[in-house]
């Protein structure tokens, strides 16, 4: 198992976190997903994975959830 934090902008309400979730849970690998929600900022998508899942299919991902943009983690 491995886990990693990404940032995400464009999120504004619940609606758009459970829409990431959805999307982001759908990769084969993903056993669980946790978004942070900073509304007006940078949120924080945390994620777990049982093997290696590219960030470009994670950009895949939360682009077809939305207009959002996948991040490096926030400091």
């Amino acid at each position: 198992m491995s886990t990693s934090t990404y940032g995400l902008t464009g999120l504004t309400c619940g609606h758009c976190v459970n829409a990431v979730t959805e999307e982001v849970s759908a990769i084969e690998g993903v056993s669980d997903v946790t978004v942070d929600l900073v509304t007006g900022g940078t949120s924080t998508l945390t994620l777990t994975t049982d093997r290696e899942v590219s960030k470009d299919a994670l950009a895949a991902a939360v682009d077809e959830a939305g207009d959002y943009q996948l991040t490096d983690a926030p400091a």
